[in-house]
């Protein structure tokens, strides 16, 4: 079975960061897109960046030049490093992933996104 497990949510002040991780684990064959949304009470939820399995990447308007996306293609990995953190980046932010797997019982592959369980990120002015 196909996983992803989020960490490194919490609670910080306006201008400091933190680091989201998200790792992927499983019958896993392939990643494409990587990405983290995020979602914050009675707000839709709003993609925050991505990046693709050629390594380009993309952000949300509201926090480019503050938010920088990576992963490692070895590891199954993507982090979100928050710099300069608002209290409007209060959130719970999810983890995403377009995963390339084989299914253990029918032994077909397939490809489907999988995300991660959220971890709440709060940011206090």
């Amino acid at each position: 079975q196909v996983q992803l497990v989020e960490s490194g949510g919490g609670l910080v002040q306006a201008g400091g960061s933190l680091r989201l991780s998200c790792a992927a684990s499983g019958t896993i064959l392939s990643i494409n897109a990587m990405g983290w949304y995020r979602q914050a009470p009675g707000k839709q939820c709003e993609l925050v960046a991505t990046s693709t399995s050629g390594d380009s990447t993309s952000y949300a308007e509201s926090v480019k030049g503050r938010f920088v996306i990576s992963r490692d293609n070895v590891k199954n990995t993507v982090s979100l490093q928050m710099n300069s953190l608002k209290p409007e980046d209060t959130a719970v932010y999810f983890c995403n992933a377009q995963i390339v797997s084989r299914d253990s019982i029918s032994k077909m592959i397939t490809q489907r996104p999988y995300w991660g369980q959220g971890t709440q990120v709060t940011v206090s002015s």
